[in-house]
């Protein structure tokens, strides 16, 4: 086994190699060419032949995905078998306590990493028997990715930046694609600023343009890992205004890991996850009612700690 780091910046212990590979390359194809309540009951649903049945209208669907690190006494269940089914033009945030799972969840719903069993469907595509190739290619055209520390290449400019994954699509240098980034910059605040260079920005306003990047190739879902966490209260809040308005306005489907409660009162749902099950969800709440649920979640282990 070996322990590494993700694209994410976490550190796992892995027993498939596959899994280091493919999170590579999905970071790889941002950092550079070459460098009703929503969703399910927890209940799988199946058709008349006693098959697993899907939903095609969902943007992101998970069946009884499992993932184990590790062997013998020393496997870790970071995922139990989650069964979720998410629609298109929903914004769900995703909370738990350290170790419940949250960026496992993140991972293989995004194709990062491999299930150790069940299936997982984006835009009604099975992805979990992909090979790599494809893989990259999904990622590219019809995922975005949203990061806590920005991700943008200094070297580029903010256009280019916005511009990354059609250039790596193949389309980045149309007119098309240009006037698609422009339009998204104008939308996140940033009209008039494409010539400039990461590091001429703010905090911010880097991460008004990796959303831009995100929504540039009009993917099926928005993958964003602590979107807000690098950033100040009044800036995260500006922040999340945009993803809630990627969402009423443009129809994205944004899934967001997050600890804040603040953050994830900007959802239409929130996930609550434990020991790699979904433990609980709360329709669109404020930041305190989401933060009692949370604290109701975490206070019986920290009974059972003192104890």
């Amino acid at each position: 086994m070996t322990t590494i780091t993700d694209g994410y910046g976490r550190r796992h212990t892995m027993g498939l190699r596959r899994s280091r590979r493919r999170r590579e390359s999905a970071q790889a194809a941002y950092e550079g060419a070459g460098r009703e309540t929503y969703g399910s009951t927890g209940r799988t649903a199946y058709d008349d032949t006693g098959r697993t049945a899907y939903d095609d209208t969902a943007a992101v669907e998970l069946r009884g995905v499992r993932r184990e690190y590790g062997r013998g006494a020393a496997t870790v269940h970071a995922l139990r078998g989650i069964d979720l089914s998410l629609p298109r033009g929903s914004f769900t945030a995703v909370m738990g306590p350290s170790g419940s799972g949250k960026s496992t969840f993140l991972q293989c719903a995004a194709g990062l990493d491999v299930p150790t069993a069940g299936s997982v469907r984006l835009g009604g595509t099975e992805i979990t028997g992909m090979n790599e190739n494809a893989l990259t290619e999904l990622r590219r055209s019809r995922l975005g990715f949203v990061f806590q520390a920005f991700n943008l290449l200094p070297s580029l400019t903010v256009e280019q930046n916005v511009l990354l994954p059609m250039r790596l699509a193949g389309g980045g240098s149309s007119r098309q694609g240009r006037d698609r980034a422009a339009d998204l910059l104008a939308r996140v605040g940033l009209e008039g600023k494409g010539r400039r260079r990461p590091a001429e920005l703010s905090g911010g306003q880097q991460q008004r343009v990796a959303i831009a990047r995100a929504l540039v190739t009009r993917p099926d879902v928005v993958f964003a890992d602590e979107p807000t966490g690098a950033l100040d209260t009044t800036t995260a809040a500006e922040v999340l205004g945009l993803l809630r308005s990627a969402v009423d306005t443009l129809g994205a489907t944004i899934v967001m890991v997050t600890h804040d409660p603040a953050a994830a009162a900007s959802a239409d749902q929130v996930l609550f996850l434990a020991d790699g099950l979904i433990a609980d969800r709360l329709p669109r709440s404020s930041a305190a009612t989401v933060a009692a649920r949370m604290t109701a979640l975490t206070a019986p282990a920290y009974a059972g700690a003192a104890a």
